[in-house]
C-alpha cells in the first residue's frame, strides 16, 4: 500500500496494464489502460491508472483530450512534460492512422466522401486550414496536401501553388476543402471569392474544381450541394 492506494507493481500479473496487454492484446484494455502505459507511472498517492482515469473524465472523451495541448495535460498533478508530450504524440498518430486508412478507400461520389476524407484531418482543429483533394479521371483521390495554415479567423491560400501541385500529380479534379473553427459553415465572402479565383484558373488549365468544402467538428457546406458552383 502506498498512500491509501495499491501501486501497480503491488496488482496481480492479470491487472497490470503492461502484462495485461502481452497476455489478452491490446483490445482487452481500457482507455485508462492504455494511456496508463504511456505515462509509465503516477504519483505517491496514485497509480497510473488513476491518474490517467482522472484525466479522462475530465476530457470527457478521447476527441476531447486529443484537443489539449501540452499545458494544458501538465496542468493535472502527476503530468509533468515529458508524460504530456508522450499522450499528445500518441493521440496525434491515431489521428494520422485514421486519416491514412480513410484515404485508401476512396473514389469520390458525393461531397460526403470528401468529407469523410478530410473531417479527421482538419474538422476538430483550432485553427484554419486550407487543403486540396487531388483526383485522377476515375474521381479517385490521387493525394491531398495542406496549402495554408492560418489563425481563427481564417488563411491565405495561394492559386498558383494550387495549380502547381494539381499539375505535378497528374489531376485532372481538384476538391477544396477548409475548416471554421468557429462551428459556423456558411461561406464567408472570401470564401466565395477565392473559390471562383480558382475555378476560374481552373477552366484556363482544364483541370475541373469538383467542389469546395467547409467543415467543421460534424458537418459540412458543400458548394454544389448549395447551388453555388
Amino acid at each position: 500500500m502506498e498512500g491509501g492506494h495499491f501501486a501497480i507493481r503491488d496488482w496481480s500479473e492479470d491487472d497490470k496494464p503492461r502484462e495485461k496487454l502481452m497476455l489478452k492484446g491490446k483490445e482487452a484494455l481500457s482507455d485508462a489502460e492504455l494511456m496508463a502505459i504511456l505515462i509509465g507511472s503516477g504519483s505517491r498517492n496514485e497509480s497510473a491508472v488513476a491518474l490517467s482515469q482522472r484525466i479522462l473524465a475530465s476530457a470527457k472523451n478521447l476527441n476531447s483530450l486529443w484537443k489539449m495541448s501540452v499545458s494544458q495535460l501538465m496542468k493535472f498533478k502527476g503530468i509533468g512534460e515529458a508524460k504530456a508530450v508522450s499522450i499528445v504524440a500518441a493521440l496525434e498518430l491515431g489521428r494520422r492512422q485514421r486519416a491514412e486508412d480513410i484515404l485508401k478507400l476512396k473514389k469520390i461520389t458525393s461531397s460526403k466522401d470528401a468529407f469523410t476524407i478530410m473531417q479527421p484531418i482538419i474538422g476538430e482543429l483550432p485553427h484554419e486550414e486550407f487543403w486540396v483533394l487531388f483526383l485522377n479521371n476515375s474521381n479517385k483521390v490521387i493525394s491531398k496536401a495542406q496549402l495554408s495554415k492560418g489563425g481563427i479567423a481564417g488563411t491565405i491560400v495561394d492559386v498558383r501553388l494550387v495549380f502547381k501541385l494539381g499539375l505535378e500529380n497528374g489531376a485532372t479534379g481538384l476538391i477544396l476543402c477548409h475548416n471554421h473553427p468557429s462551428g459556423e459553415l456558411n461561406p464567408s465572402q472570401a470564401d466565395k471569392q477565392i473559390t471562383k479565383k480558382i475555378k476560374t484558373a481552373g477552366e484556363i488549365l482544364d483541370v475541373k474544381i469538383l467542389d469546395h468544402l467547409i467543415i467543421t467538428e460534424t458537418k459540412y457546406y458543400s458548394f454544389v450541394d448549395e447551388g453555388i458552383f
